[in-house]
């Protein structure tokens, strides 16, 4: 779908340009690379108008190009702030001791997780090398109605709840009962305190989740552990208990 914010009426050159730019930006985050007529349809502008964003950012390295493809794709300046926004994040920072005990605990992957929209993002992924398929080129952001992180926190988080269960609907072939599966789960959550999701992500692999909670008892974050299905499913109490525990360390450290 083009954007709009090229053609946005009653908005100044500059900052029209800022947004476009922005824009440009996100494109990126569903492909790892895409030629300038892609990213011209995508942005609703034209050609010439896409390749001057793009070499703007280019010479101050938000976007590189392929010398083969000619294509464009994310920049090291890209990485380099995304670095520097997440170890500000104090969940992070105070969560990395505990996500690697878990880690090694588990032998699994292990994610820390915080809701935005009707999403999760990750804001901490820890792979064991034994682990396949890669972990780590998995998006960062996910609906939230697709994995167990997502479904332990709306389970103690309405606002998400609600935002979650919309994309739940929308996405749901009829007589798929995707969102009514989604609400079965959120009570099934609120009943167990984690979430467990199967071959959602990935294939054969299953999710365990338990949710971080604040004072008032709403879902701030949430940790879990992913893993082959079959041996997930031959220790899944324990797996649980420690996904759980881990949770409520964190959430004393923090004070939410």
């Amino acid at each position: 779908m083009a954007s709009t914010l090229a053609a946005e009426p009653g908005t100044g050159g500059g900052l029209k340009s800022v947004l476009c730019a922005m824009e440009l930006l996100t494109c990126f985050t569903a492909q790892e690379e895409l030629g300038v007529t892609e990213l011209a349809r995508r942005l609703g502008v034209s050609k010439s108008t896409a390749h001057r964003l793009l070499s703007t950012l280019r010479a101050r390295g938000f976007v590189e190009q392929d010398p083969e493809s000619a294509n464009y794709r994310l920049g090291l300046r890209i990485i380099e702030l995304g670095y520097a926004a997440v170890n500000r994040v104090r969940i992070r920072q105070t969560a990395l001791p505990m996500l690697e005990h878990l880690r090694q605990a588990t032998a699994c992957t292990v994610h820390l997780a915080v809701p935005d929209g009707p999403d999760v993002v990750y804001l901490e992924r820890l792979v064991p090398a034994r682990q396949l398929p890669d972990f780590a080129d998995i998006e960062r952001r996910i609906p939230a109605h697709r994995t167990s992180s997502g479904k332990v926190m709306a389970a103690f988080n309405p606002s998400l709840a609600r935002q979650a269960g919309q994309v739940a609907r929308a996405a749901e072939p009829a007589g798929a009962g995707t969102a009514g599966a989604f609400d079965r789960s959120l009570a099934e959550a609120r009943a167990r305190g984690t979430a467990v999701t199967d071959d959602v992500v990935s294939m054969g692999f299953t999710s365990v989740a338990a949710a971080l909670r604040d004072g008032a008892g709403v879902a701030r974050a949430a940790i879990s552990v992913v893993g082959p299905q079959r041996e997930m499913a031959a220790h899944l109490d324990r797996l649980s208990r420690l996904v759980g525990s881990a949770a409520v360390r964190l959430e004393r450290s923090l004070c939410l």
